[in-house]
Order: C-alpha cells, then sequence, then structure tokens
C-alpha cells in the first residue's frame, strides 16, 4: 500500500479537536468551529430548480447549502455541458451537439463555476461509464476537466471534489492534479462494511467515497476515518434518514435534492438560525 494519503477537506473525520485541527489546516475555518456535516446540493438544488441549471445553484445558495453537485459530460465540439443524461429529451446525444446547438438551459462547465464561487465545496461528476451511449474509452473527458479546473482560481480549486463511478476515470484526475480531492461514487460496498472498496480507494489514492445512503453504515464511515477518508453520502431527501446519516452514521456531507429541507432536519434552515438571533 502507497503512503495514506491525508486529506485536508473541512470534513475530514469527527475528532475531539475537530476546531483546532480546522484552524491548524487553515482549512474552512471561519466557517466550521466544530464537526459539522455538510449539506450538498444534487444537481444544484433538483427538488427547487431545473437540475444541474445556474437556476439550481443561485436556489442553493439562497437557502444556505454548503456546497453542490453537479455532473458534466462532453459535447461534440470538446466543450464540458453540465448534464446529467447522455441524451436529451428528444433522443438527441450531447455529444453530438455543439455548444452551440445545446438547447436552452443546458450551460457549460466555465459559467457555472462562476456562479459557484464562494461555496464550501462543489462537486463534479464526471459521466462517463461504459454502458453509457457517450462513454469515452481514451479518458479524455478527465484530461479536459483537470483542464478546465486548472484554469480557476486557487481558493476555488481546493474545494473541488471530482468524482465518478468508473474508477479508470477519476484514477486519470487524480494522475493529471494531484492537488485536486478526488473521490470514488460507488453503488456497491459488499458485506464488509466497506473494508474491500475502501482499501482500493485509499491504494488509488482518492481522498473521499461516496457510497449511497442506502449503503451507509456506522461501522462504514469509522472505517473510512480510520483511514482518512471523508464519507459524503447520496442523494438523501428524507429528513430522519438526514439526520440518522449526520448524527448517528457521522457522514462528512451529504447530497440531497432538497438542500433546505436537509438544513432543517439538521437544525440548521434558515428559520432556525433566525430564531436563535
Amino acid at each position: 500500500m502507497p503512503p495514506r494519503c491525508y486529506t485536508e477537506c473541512v470534513w475530514l473525520r469527527r475528532r475531539n479537536d475537530t476546531g483546532s485541527w480546522l484552524a491548524r489546516q487553515g482549512f474552512f475555518s471561519t466557517a466550521k468551529a466544530r464537526f459539522v456535516t455538510l449539506v450538498i446540493g444534487h444537481k444544484g438544488a433538483a427538488g427547487l430548480a431545473p437540475e444541474n441549471s445556474l437556476a439550481a445553484i443561485v436556489v442553493a445558495r439562497e437557502v444556505g447549502a454548503d456546497g453542490v453537485e453537479l455532473d458534466v459530460r462532453r459535447t461534440a465540439d470538446g466543450a464540458l455541458a453540465v448534464h446529467h443524461d447522455a441524451t436529451l429529451g428528444d433522443g438527441r446525444r450531447l455529444l453530438d451537439l455543439a455548444v452551440d446547438e445545446l438547447p436552452d438551459g443546458i450551460v457549460t462547465l466555465p459559467p457555472v463555476l462562476d456562479a459557484c464561487a464562494g461555496l464550501a465545496l462543489v462537486n463534479i461528476e464526471i459521466k462517463n461509464w461504459p454502458l453509457d451511449g457517450d462513454f469515452d474509452e481514451s479518458l479524455g473527458i478527465a484530461d479536459s476537466v483537470v483542464e478546465s479546473l486548472a484554469a480557476r482560481p486557487t481558493a476555488e480549486r481546493e474545494r473541488y471534489v471530482v468524482s465518478c463511478f468508473h474508477l479508470p476515470t477519476v484514477d486519470r484526475v487524480r494522475e493529471l492534479a494531484a492537488d485536486l480531492v478526488t473521490a470514488w461514487l460507488v453503488g456497491i460496498v459488499g458485506p464488509d462494511d466497506g473494508a474491500q472498496i475502501i482499501a482500493e480507494t485509499v491504494d488509488h489514492g482518492h481522498r473521499a467515497l461516496h457510497p449511497h445512503h442506502a449503503l451507509v453504515t456506522p461501522a462504514l464511515v469509522e472505517r473510512a476515518h480510520d483511514e482518512e477518508l471523508a464519507v459524503n453520502a447520496w442523494t438523501c431527501n428524507e429528513p430522519d434518514r438526514i439526520r440518522w446519516l449526520a448524527e448517528e452514521a457521522g457522514v462528512d456531507g451529504i447530497v440531497t435534492d432538497v438542500p433546505d429541507v436537509a438544513l432543517a432536519a439538521l437544525g440548521r434552515g434558515r428559520a432556525t438560525r433566525q430564531s436563535r438571533q
């Protein structure tokens, strides 16, 4: 096993001295004086505005989300469109369309990142799976994402997390840009509380594991934290489950379509904050 990769993320792990740890690393020290599970808007805030749109980013900010998750796919002219599916509603593939042919509402990555400036975390999920119609076996989409993020200010880059279900794709990001936080998205963890998945994530040098929320157990989170891996669970919209993930399992982040609901469930909603003032 290569040397352990110690992440410098705000959502690193539960510690008795979390506040001093954050202060020492200088990472979001003004935003977190203690451990707080981050609320991350899925596709911006897909339950509150059109998914992966600039409007969804704006709404996520307005309700107080800590960060957002968004998806990127290739266009015919090599741009990165922020869109979940490989095809549009009319059946056309994004890969067959140039940027100027994209329907209204579908935007490219740079303006979306502009809209995300100042958020504590921006999770860029690369959509590249072998069964997708636009699968990029060359992994060139990873190169394009790294190139796009390299143009961003350093302060913004420190808050990016690049993830993918396809391990070779996110490995390519890690190979090209070791300074970026990378995460492996998983839909299966096995009967061993994630031991094998966690070991593989660490072996590949990634700094976070992103399991579906139904796969999360306290044992999985504890095992991941012992390996200095952050755990960000996707995609949970139920208040009781959100509270359990944060308070019982101790995940570092929760990806949700409804960040307003998640914040309220965790006692961090706008109404809750105003009542405390």
